[in-house]
């Protein structure tokens, strides 16, 4: 046997002993998606009535973790998501869910002065090197386990084993504490939101300034999916990745035979993602896949990376935009939806490009319901909506109305230019609107 071997049988032990080193009012990192242990979550949840104060972190859940439905939850535990998802914006009215605003691109460098008691890791089973591979999730888990005071990996045999942009992706057994053997379940898809009509013609708006050879980043949902989708039917070529999420809509791209990443300025032939979550298929093909590569998402969200790859095309969605160019992706009012992610990060970065271009869109109403439709351009954020993304910073602006530019553009401007891409019904009182806040020209016209 080897010593490597011999390490990592000396640190093996069952889910209920390695638990067994969480105090009451100690921080606990759960990694996040398909790293999300399982059966370390159940041995913790059942130690609950003894455990107080007990603090997580994790995020973009696939499945409610055990720990959530332990009776009386908020007495004992709290959960601090970095991106949420249903499951976490269902448990903030539970009384114990709550989100650490951030910046994707800062999140290696929060743990630098964070304090980490023990961090959970699922992963994949030891390599030849003794490494154990994070997945589909290097994003910020190095970080993770340099500052974490305790290291407990749980190993699932059907982890997809992600290949680096860097010579390793996950931990060595040196650096772990404990070892234990999971229930090798598979990853938990994550389903993507079927495109609607309305969807399809914003996305007909944003395909028209993608050049041939351009690198993409794809936020989710259903615009990103249907881009991602017309692009496949498209006759662009030689296309490149480089991405905060990996998704399946890059995958039925590459299936089209579009994908080849041979025009890309920075790690040609490849393409590069922070983490991925999608289907079975997908975790399928990026298991040991030497041209997909992960990488720590300071690499791949900062602004000097993005900025240097040419042609970038960054497409995202947002919630709402008011008449001055404030961009919400986070919340609905005071109602919390999802997370900052890395959105301001490419917005920035893909505008340094040379020939690049950020794009944020949405459909220019929402049906509520109640069955009120309401315009998603608004004269000013509502009350609590969060603004992701400054008037300063927005490139382009997509519905299904039409794509605008508002870089250097006057408050009338804007205002002018985003009220032509409000629904028809909204367009009269989204004109008055703008009056009253003194940013509309007695001269301007509308279509």
């Amino acid at each position: 046997m080897s010593n490597l071997h011999n390490i990592y049988f000396s640190k093996l032990t069952t889910p209920e002993k390695a638990v067994q080193i969480v105090k009451s009012g100690d921080w606990v990192d759960y990694a996040w998606c398909t790293s999300t242990p399982t059966v370390l979550d159940k041995a913790l949840a059942k130690r609950s009535e003894e455990l107080f104060d007990v603090k997580f972190r994790g995020g973009i859940l696939l499945s409610r973790p055990a720990i959530f439905d332990v009776p009386n939850a908020k007495q004992h535990f709290t959960w601090n998501s970095w991106h949420m998802g249903g499951i976490e914006r269902a448990a903030i009215n539970e009384g114990f869910c709550f989100y650490s605003p951030l910046r994707y691109s800062e999140l290696p460098l929060y743990y630098k002065h964070l304090k980490t008691n023990v961090a959970m890791i699922k992963v994949c089973p030891m390599d030849n090197d003794g490494y154990f591979n994070f997945g589909p999730n290097e994003s910020h888990l190095e970080s993770l386990c340099e500052n974490a005071d305790v290291i407990i990996v749980e190993v699932n045999k059907n982890m997809p084993y992600c290949k680096s942009l860097r010579s390793k992706n996950g931990v060595h057994v040196s650096d772990v504490t404990m070892i234990v053997e999971g229930d090798d379940s598979y990853p938990i898809p994550l389903k993507s939101p079927t495109p609607n009509d309305i969807d399809e013609k914003v996305a007909e708006n944003i395909i028209k300034l993608i050049p041939n050879g351009a690198c993409l980043q794809l936020g989710i949902g259903g615009m990103p999916n249907a881009v991602g989708h017309l692009i496949a039917k498209s006759d662009l070529k030689n296309l490149g990745i480089h991405t905060e999420m990996y998704v399946d809509s890059f995958l039925e791209i590459e299936k089209a035979g579009k994908l080849n990443g041979s025009k890309k300025t920075i790690d040609q032939g490849l393409s590069v993602y922070a983490f991925a979550a999608g289907s079975s298929e997908l975790y399928e093909h990026l298991n040991n896949n030497d041209s997909i590569l992960s990488s720590d998402v300071d690499y791949t969200n900062r602004i000097h990376t993005i900025a240097s790859i040419d042609n970038f095309i960054s497409i995202n969605n947002i919630v709402d935009i008011d008449l001055f160019g404030q961009a919400n992706s986070e919340s609905a009012g005071i109602k919390h939806l999802t997370g900052a992610g890395g959105q301001l990060d490419f917005v920035l970065g893909a505008y340094l490009s040379k020939g690049g271009k950020s794009i944020l869109c949405c459909s220019s109403t929402l049906t509520k319901k109640d069955g009120t439709r309401v315009s998603r351009i608004l004269p000013t954020l509502n009350n609590g909506s969060i603004c992701t993304d400054t008037r300063a910073c927005i490139d382009y602006f997509a519905t299904e109305y039409g794509i605008v530019n508002l870089k250097g553009l006057s408050t009338w401007e804007r205002a002018e230019s985003l009220i032509s891409l409000a629904h028809p019904d909204f367009r009269e009182e989204l004109i008055k609107d703008a009056q009253k806040l003194n940013i509309w020209r007695n001269s301007n016209k509308l279509l």
